[in-house]
């Protein structure tokens, strides 16, 4: 088996607060001992969004509590992990240092190492957590922040292919559904009503199809809805439940055909590497999304290339994901000081140029 680790991981970048515990293996199978999620769905719910500010204070409220059930659902002691690994960035800063700063008290406590991890790292490596998958593999990032191709080849070596150069797709979920009254989260109350709407009724825009790379954007696309709606409320002085369906119909189905077009393309790119077991694999939020997944499935089927889509509780964020990405590192002979930052903007593929553009804190993706 190898070497192996028990891995305590925290995860705190948005506003979901997670602690678990991974028996990770250095050539082998990990091992889920317990995951702990503390979502903040109902604090956010007045506003529309998440909130950043109280994002960062609920997380200082329950990472404490998240641990202790995560090592009591172990049932090990916190001086029987090997090291404790958390998400560094990126995200939303306050809800990043929450996390980073509990990880190295912890840290200086109990004696034992730190890891910062990459949030995005956790996402593309969950493929090999819950499915061992052989490297490389291609991964698709859907999620409410991020969007982007990735070839994983090892632990530490991504290599982006591409993503959004605006909004992420589950963020334009969001945006559709507030523009629409529709609750929050968006992502769940779109698919719902489009699964009672037709997605031919409104002509919506599938943009940057006519770009031969694997880049996307979904700001266009939601502003293309907004001015259908207010088509309408002028027409009709308001929408009916049956517009709001035909609405949310056709905004998946644009969704679902840009990033199976941009899929198809950079699956042509992964298969060129002739790699000796092609799989694609897809995580993040959207990922639930079953007329999306559907679609992703059939694409490659196309392309004789195996599809795989890890259980929504590890393809949202939780903090195994990160206990599991720690681990590798922490198993490589990587790990941090009482230095480690808290960093906003972490992209995995450095060599790339950004999409989003940089700022002083660096590149934004």
């Amino acid at each position: 088996m190898g070497k192996q680790a028990i891995i305590l991981g925290l995860e705190s970048s948005c506003d979901d607060t997670a602690a678990a515990v991974v028996r990770v293996t250095a050539a082998g199978p990990a091992q889920i001992m317990s995951s702990v999620v503390a979502g903040q769905d109902q604090l956010h719910a007045p506003y529309g969004g998440v909130v950043p500010e109280i994002a960062a204070r609920a997380h200082t409220e329950k990472l404490d509590s998240c641990i202790k059930q995560a090592l009591t659902k172990a049932e090990i002691r916190l001086s029987d992990v090997d090291a404790i690994a958390v998400t560094a960035g990126p995200g939303l800063i306050g809800g990043v240092l929450a996390g980073v700063m509990c990880a190295k008290g912890l840290s200086a406590a109990i004696g034992k190492p730190l890891v910062g991890v990459n949030h995005l790292a956790g996402h593309a490596l969950t493929p090999r957590l819950t499915d061992g998958l052989s490297y490389p593999y291609l991964m698709l990032l859907v999620s409410g922040g991020h969007c982007q191709f990735l070839i994983v080849r090892s632990h530490q070596d991504f290599s982006r292919l591409g993503g959004t150069i605006d909004d992420a797709p589950g963020e334009a979920f969001d945006k559709t559904a507030r523009l629409l009254g529709l609750p929050q989260p968006g992502g769940p109350s779109v698919e719902a009503q489009a699964a009672r709407g037709d997605p031919a009724r409104f002509t919506l825009p599938r943009p940057l199809l006519d770009r031969d790379d694997c880049n996307m954007s979904f700001s266009g696309l939601k502003t293309a809805v907004l001015r259908a709606r207010d088509g309408l409320v002028a027409q009709k002085q308001g929408l009916t439940r049956q517009d709001r369906s035909d609405l949310c119909a056709g905004f998946q189905a644009a969704v679902t055909d840009v990033l199976a077009a941009k899929t198809r393309k950079a699956l042509a790119i992964y298969r060129d590497e002739a790699p000796r077991e092609p799989s694609f694999a897809v995580a993040g939020g959207v990922a639930a999304n079953r007329a999306i997944r559907s679609k992703l499935e059939s694409v490659c089927v196309e392309f004789s290339t195996r599809f795989v889509a890890p259980p929504l509780a590890l393809c949202t964020d939780n903090a195994a994901m990160i206990a599991y990405a720690g681990g590798l590192q922490f198993l490589a002979g990587q790990s941090d000081d009482l230095t480690l930052s808290a960093r906003p903007r972490w992209p995995l593929d450095r060599s790339q140029p950004a999409l989003l553009g940089s700022g002083r804190k660096g590149a934004k993706a």
